[in-house]
């Protein structure tokens, strides 16, 4: 039986120490194929790319909603890296961060109203301006003084809430966790 074992187990090693890659049988040994990584020589990595150009757009659009506002679009998705050190980027999608003065942090009907005045901003972008297949994610902040709220969600989620819901209640269904 300790024989079996050692056979066995000799078979193993040997089949785990093969070379990885080996040439195939109609290229001349000299010529061995490159391994590929995914993508084609390159490694991914998540990456963002700033889009100045409807971040100005937005920042005017939510300013004219409240003049302290401060507002940004950037593309989320992955960078392609080269071993040259090169990357091509490929967006996933168009993110936005916003910031909003408040009065009151608790009145959650006023941050409902201010969630639904930002997503009528982000619904009437253009489609040719966002990058990547959809829009992403919104975050919001909320500051009232030194205190701030953060609400974070997806452009999805906020368009698949039901109809009719009170400004509260598509608050507490965005601010709840995801």
């Amino acid at each position: 039986m300790k024989r079996f074992i050692l056979s066995i187990c000799l078979i193993l090693l040997n089949a785990c120490s093969l070379p990885l890659t080996s040439t195939p049988p109609n290229l001349p040994a000299t010529l061995t194929p490159t391994p590929k990584l995914y993508g084609g020589n390159c490694g991914y990595q998540w990456a963002q790319k700033d889009l100045p150009e409807l971040s100005g757009e937005i920042q005017q659009a939510i300013q004219e909603l409240q003049p302290d506002a401060k507002a940004n679009a950037f593309a989320f998705g992955e960078d392609c890296v080269y071993a040259d050190g090169h990357a091509v980027f490929s967006a996933m999608e168009t993110d936005f961060n916003i910031t909003l003065q408040v009065s009151d942090l608790s009145n959650e009907a006023d941050l409902g109203e201010w969630i639904v005045k930002v997503m009528k901003v982000v619904e009437n972008i253009p489609p040719e301006k966002i990058e990547g297949p959809r829009p992403g994610r919104v975050s919001i902040n909320f500051q009232s003084g030194s205190e701030q709220q953060f609400v974070n969600f997806y452009v999805d989620k906020y368009q698949a809430l039901p109809s009719g819901l009170s400004n509260a209640e598509i608050y507490q269904t965005l601010q709840a966790p995801q």
